[in-house]
């Protein structure tokens, strides 16, 4: 690992920003998907971490974003799609990038064998977080609400942003588990289910997401308190999202290695 990796590695025990799901969502998204991948794919993608697990690097682009060598990256943990547009596919997409483009050049690069080590190590990292971001509901908000960021709501008598709410507020409100317990609680899919779950690309599985997030905005409308019957709604769709991100994540992990 190099001086500059090593210190963005510390770095994300430090630094919390507005990370979709915020870091227990991520960790339990690479957790699942390490528990799906095979011994083989496992071994190779530990090796290319320099024997670190998934969850280990899960929240790293979070911070590494805020630095000047990956601030291209900002732009790759979400998508936006403003009710007008509908889908992600007629969407106005961001110049420098989304999660879907960067999700599907990320794993062109992985799968291509012509990347350093050290580019590999950091492309890897970037697809296991940013495939839990695309699991976020309000990582698939409106543009013109900056994903969640507009709408003000009271949750649980406390004005909060609507983004920060679903980052980790209403994660914490459904279970009070760690990651460890989310997956031995919610990865219990039958080998079908985990079947149709995998089917599918980036640009398919954005779309779930974009349905999400019209719904949560339908539910939480500007100023309303939101509390109990709110967390009891979600709760199974928080479940659902990290299931999915992670069968998904070991899905192309396997394909890559």
């Amino acid at each position: 690992m190099t001086k500059k990796l090593l210190t963005l590695a510390v770095a994300m025990c430090i630094v919390l920003s507005a990370s979709a799901w915020g870091p227990k969502g991520h960790d339990t998204v690479a957790y699942i998907a390490e528990k799906h991948l095979s011994k083989k794919t496992l071994k190779k993608v530990q090796e290319v971490l320099d024997g670190h697990s998934l969850v280990y690097v899960a929240n790293w682009l979070d911070n590494a974003s805020h630095t000047e060598e990956y601030a291209h990256t900002k732009t790759w943990h979400y998508v936006n799609v403003d009710p007008s547009e509908g889908t992600y596919a007629n969407s106005a997409k961001e110049k420098k990038g989304d999660a879907v483009v960067a999700i599907n050049t990320i794993v062109e690069h992985l799968k291509s064998g012509e990347l350093t080590p050290e580019e590999e190590k950091a492309e890897l990292m970037m697809l296991i977080h940013i495939v839990g971001d695309m699991h976020c509901p309000m990582h698939a908000g409106y543009k013109s609400d900056r994903g969640g960021n507009g709408t003000q709501v009271k949750y649980f008598g406390k004005q909060r942003k609507l983004h920060s709410v679903w980052d980790s507020e209403i994660v914490e409100s459904a279970h009070r588990w760690g990651y460890s317990e989310w997956q031995e609680q919610v990865d219990r899919a039958t080998k079908k289910e985990q079947k149709a779950i995998a089917q599918g690309t980036p640009n398919d599985w954005i779309e779930e997401t974009v349905a999400l997030a019209r719904d949560i905005y339908e539910r939480s409308t500007t100023g309303g308190n939101l509390s109990y019957d709110y967390v009891a709604h979600y709760a199974p769709v928080i479940e659902q999202q990290f299931l999915k991100g992670g069968i998904r994540l070991a899905t192309l992990l396997e394909e890559i290695y």
